[in-house]
């Protein structure tokens, strides 16, 4: 039989030989274009990219059988290296001690021109013209009669209205004009940041322990007495003994807020709810007055207790909820502090968030002409059928 296929080969004409080779090409490549159009569906699914996501976080760390498979005497070598790592950990520690001392020096160099910026926000100081003048690029630059123009309605508009002091609702506007910060701010609370005149950054002195404190400056309003509302953050710079290769870097090892002194039925932390009650017995219904927690930026100022565990470890399903609110909680102190205070003024014009979303646009534009490449290149293809791409498999289909 064996012989007979043989023959049936040797005599089978070439050009059929051809025919099958084309055929089979054609199968492949249909199958390739099938799996590539599937698994470009599977990728622009948010709950698929979810899921492999997860399995893909669920390996990281987990042993390839590799170091299992070494000889002893390399695996010896090997722990001889990660000795080594440990004691670069510990430099690494030594630098960013080095790193707080410096920003620690170079806070006390910013702050007299913080210190004049708070001055010209709060009215306390007037700049001169020349510290007015401001050169503008020229692209900005405008004709002198565009310039006598707008100078002209300036003046009438000052006309028509009060003189504002200093620059109103600086901080509140910066605030606004930030994500991260007006996802925190209620209704209730624009009236208070109103009164708010400076945000200091205060870092601890040399030879103490690392940490730094926000301090929020305001004038007398009537909503609370205190002039300044605090929240201080304790750091490490040092690696965890029980995984040392975590380190990454100062961590944030517990805050501390401040009591606010609450003008009586000003607290906008707080609200109060009625309930009504029915007895179970007797069937009367009575009201209940109750007061609440609630959503305000001011909960900043009132943090959960416990410290994180920011390195490597496992978190409890108890302590989860707690560590997400406590990982939020530094992730906004870092912030004010790194960005916010030092750049005030270019959230304030929006010329910050303008700098900060131009990579993400980019990348956006060239998503958006990689995809109309594959768009024009499917349609360029003979073999490509667009009623397939219309009714993606059930699995795939964008929820």
């Amino acid at each position: 039989m064996a012989d007979l296929d043989n023959k049936d080969q040797t005599e089978m004409d070439p050009a059929d030989m051809e025919d099958v080779e084309e055929v089979e090409e054609e199968e492949t490549g249909e199958d390739n274009s099938k799996a590539r159009q599937l698994t470009r569906q599977m990728m622009q699914n948010p709950q698929i990219l979810a899921a492999l996501q997860e399995r893909l976080d669920g390996l990281v760390g987990s042993p390839s059988g590799y170091m299992e498979s070494l000889p002893k005497v390399v695996k010896r070598r090997v722990n001889a290296l990660k000795n080594l790592q440990v004691k670069c950990a510990h430099i690494e520690a030594k630098f960013y001690e080095e790193v707080h001392e410096l920003e620690r020096k170079y806070a006390a160099l910013y702050q007299p021109l913080f210190d004049k910026r708070s001055e010209i926000v709060r009215a306390a100081y007037e700049p001169t013209d020349e510290e007015c003048e401001w050169k503008q690029d020229e692209e900005e630059e405008l004709t002198e009669e565009m310039k006598e123009k707008a100078k002209v309605e300036e003046e009438k508009k000052d006309e028509e209205k009060e003189d504002p002091k200093g620059i109103p609702e600086f901080w509140l506007t910066v605030f606004k004009n930030v994500d991260l910060l007006s996802e925190m701010l209620q209704e209730h609370d624009e009236p208070i940041l109103k009164h708010l005149q400076d945000i200091k950054v205060k870092f601890s002195d040399a030879g103490q322990p690392m940490s730094f404190a926000l301090e929020f400056h305001f004038e007398p309003n009537d909503f609370f007495t205190n002039t300044v509302l605090t929240k201080s953050y304790k750091m490490r710079s040092e690696p965890d003994e029980s995984d040392p290769f975590s380190f990454d870097g100062p961590e944030i090892m517990g805050c501390t807020g401040c009591t606010i002194d609450w003008t009586k039925g000003k607290n906008v932390t707080l609200k109060t709810i009625k309930k009504k009650q029915k007895h179970k017995g007797r069937g009367t219904v009575r009201t209940v007055t109750k007061t609440v927690p609630n959503d305000s930026f001011f909960n900043f100022f009132s943090p959960p207790e416990g410290t994180p565990p920011l390195t490597c470890g496992t978190i409890l399903k108890e302590d989860e909820d707690s560590e997400a609110v406590l990982a939020a909680d530094f992730e906004i102190g870092h912030f004010i502090r790194e960005r916010i205070v030092p750049r005030a003024v270019l959230y304030f014009t929006g010329e910050a968030i303008e700098d900060d979303d131009d990579d993400y646009d980019e990348e956006g534009e060239e998503a958006d002409d990689e995809e109309g490449d594959e768009e024009a290149d499917e349609e360029n293809d003979p073999d490509y059928e667009p009623k397939k791409d219309a009714n993606p498999p059930e699995e795939c289909k964008q929820q």
